[in-house]
């Protein structure tokens, strides 16, 4: 009981401080403080007696906690507010609330209004009134689409899918149905259920490669670029690989040699052949639909070991290989007499004692190869990005003032001979390195063929 007493006699206390507080300011009516405390009893009759003040009402969903769905923040004013009698505020108080919960119904309303417009716009049909360039096609069933969504310059969601009919594309910022993409030309940005813009773009090759279904790891797109510069592939050349992987590498040789060419590609493991052959036939399919022409098909995935594949290989030669296997100096027995003189053969190893094992074999072997270059290929991204302020915009550029140059003054407004200089840029940009960078791959040998 005692703590009771306590407990309720540091609460008056603490309330009566609040009104003598607001009472200094101008906020409240001064009433007796034994009159006040009625409005804090459970009474209904004692609660009503005296009461001329309006209704309470709770401060209602502001701009950004209507999109949001949060309540937005209370302002000083209204938390004291809520925390004292309501017939001990003044008039100016009810008045100020009134204005500020008229705005934000108006806000509301307007906002409604705005969320379901995009609302129908994202669920309506489109009206294309975009002109097509000459070669260009829609979008239609069974391509290989990409959907991005970015915000304040950092990428928030990617993915790569099958545009098909009756499906949806299924993300933390809303739907879009498929029959919504059909028909629009690439790089279209179609709003979801919650009203994000979302961009629908085609992947390029090396974007497929990068975000295809695989099992192992893949020849990535800056090391398979290094490859076939050192290979020095040209259209028409005839290519070994061994090593098929997720099929990446066979992609990029296959667009390389061109419909002249030919690759032929070893694996060893089964899922590893049937996941390459799965990624390369998609991509042909989907380039036949974008582009109305085929995609070259000379491409030969074979299943088998390459130490053992001497038949395979019988009668046959090539301008240049790649081998991105395990032991590979085990393989190079089997493909060095089927290489041409002064070609390249390309290695790719995942860690540097790969590569010791490679120059040991080699060493130990009398196999015609010279080993010239052994490489890591590093890319570093960059932000380039305009100068904001804390609010959003944009800073401005202030160029220099020399003080032998005459100064503006009020006197001078119109004065044609005294001129500003000429400004450096409106908007000033800040270049830096990007947080996030991609680490080692892989280590690149190339070894050239001679005749000793």
């Amino acid at each position: 009981m005692t703590v009771a007493m306590r407990l309720g006699l540091s609460f008056m206390t603490r309330e009566f401080a609040y009104v003598m507080c607001l009472e200094r300011h101008h906020v409240l009516r001064v009433k007796p403080f034994f009159c006040d405390l009625r409005s804090f009893g459970t009474d209904s009759n004692d609660s009503d007696k005296g009461s001329d003040a309006p209704v309470s009402t709770f401060p209602p969903f502001s701009r950004r906690a209507y999109l949001s769905g949060r309540r937005r923040p209370l302002s000083p004013l209204e938390r004291v507010s809520q925390l004292l009698p309501e017939d001990s505020l003044s008039r100016e108080v009810w008045e100020l609330r009134d204005t500020r919960n008229s705005e934000v119904e108006e806000d509301t309303q307007s906002l409604g209004k705005e969320r379901e417009e995009a609302t129908e716009e994202a669920q309506g049909s489109f009206t294309p009134h975009h002109v097509c360039v000459p070669g260009e096609r829609p979008v239609c069933f069974g391509e290989t689409l990409l959907a991005e969504f970015s915000r304040k310059r950092r990428l928030e969601f990617r993915k790569m899918f099958q545009l098909k009919e009756g499906l949806k594309l299924h993300s933390n910022w809303g739907l879009i149905a498929h029959e919504d993409m059909e028909g629009r030309p690439a790089g279209s940005i179609i709003r979801t259920s919650m009203g994000i813009p979302i961009l629908i773009r085609r992947p390029s090759l090396d974007e497929f490669t990068l975000f295809m279904k695989r099992g192992p790891a893949i020849a990535y797109p800056k090391d398979a670029s290094a490859m076939l510069t050192m290979m020095d592939v040209t259209e028409g050349d005839c290519v070994l690989e061994s090593g098929s992987g997720s099929g990446a590498m066979s992609l990029f040789l296959s667009r390389a040699v061109g419909y002249k060419g030919s690759v032929l590609s070893v694996e060893i493991r089964e899922d590893h052949h049937r996941g390459a052959v799965l990624n390369y036939q998609r991509w042909r399919s989907s380039w036949s639909l974008r582009r109305g022409e085929e995609w070259p098909d000379n491409v030969h995935f074979h299943h088998g070991d390459l130490i053992s594949a001497g038949p395979l290989l019988a009668g046959r030669g090539f301008n240049s290989v790649a081998l991105d296997m395990v032991n590979p100096h085990l393989a190079l027995p089997a493909v060095v007499p089927h290489l041409h003189p002064g070609s390249v053969c390309a290695v790719y190893q995942a860690n540097i004692t790969q590569v010791i094992d490679l120059m040991e074999g080699l060493r130990c072997s009398a196999l015609p190869l010279v080993c010239e270059r052994i490489v890591e290929v590093q890319y570093r991204d960059w932000l380039v990005g305009p100068s904001l302020k804390k609010d959003g915009t944009f800073n401005k550029r202030k160029a220099p003032q020399e003080d032998d140059e005459c100064e503006p003054s009020e006197n001078t407004e119109g004065d044609l001979n005294c001129q500003d200089p000429v400004p450096f840029g409106d908007v000033p940009y800040i270049a830096r390195p990007h947080p996030e960078q991609t680490g080692h791959t892989a280590f690149l040998i190339k070894l050239r063929k001679i005749l000793k």
